[in-house]
């Protein structure tokens, strides 16, 4: 007869989730994620597998958790360049108040694992190109709404956003001044005029 775990499964991947997200993958070691999860190692092992495949299980978690989502907000109704404003404010506005200077995970995730593993690669690439795609969508309706101008390519915009958000995340790991993430953020909006 199979045992019933005596632990939640939700709750350690949450646990984890956060784990990683403060120390990162190479500094959390499986005896760190025992200690947090408060769960045996073969319980861990047999729920999550290895140490990557919890990190990737909580990755996963991360991308599919954060409220709200970049393509949330850029499907609200009403005219697209207004989302796409709210977007780059809600970017700056997050990564300012960042005081725990965790960053976003997903550059984390980037900044440590790129260009070595290729899972992760897979993983952020497709949560990039999803947003690019979303991007692209909203400023290509912006130019239809006349509200970008004709000339502008949308899809170039979209990428200089989306490598300038991914930008403003990394620097709220170090930077206590929100001014300069705001700053960034004001002169960002303002190619979009």
């Amino acid at each position: 007869m199979a045992r019933t775990k005596e632990f939640d499964p939700d709750v350690a991947l949450q646990a984890a989730l956060e784990l990683f997200w403060e120390r990162g993958y190479e500094a959390t070691s499986m005896s760190d994620l025992v200690e947090r999860l408060r769960i045996g190692r073969a319980s861990l092992y047999a729920t999550f597998g290895g140490k990557h495949d919890l990190y990737m299980k909580a990755l996963r978690r991360y991308l599919e958790s954060r409220s709200p989502s970049p393509i949330e907000i850029l499907s609200r109704p009403g005219p697209a360049l207004p989302a796409v404003r709210a977007l780059v404010a809600f970017y700056a506005a997050d990564s300012a108040g960042d005081v725990r200077r965790r960053g976003c995970m997903v550059v984390n995730a980037a900044a440590e694992m790129l260009p070595g593993d290729s899972e992760v690669t897979r993983v952020l690439d497709a949560n990039w190109t999803g947003l690019e795609t979303a991007l692209t969508s909203a400023l290509t309706r912006a130019r239809a709404e006349g509200d970008l101008a004709a000339d502008r390519d949308p899809r170039a915009l979209a990428r200089f956003l989306l490598v300038f958000l991914q930008g403003l995340r990394l620097m709220s790991k170090g930077s206590p001044e929100p001014g300069r993430l705001e700053d960034a953020a004001a002169e960002a909006l303002s190619v979009l005029t």
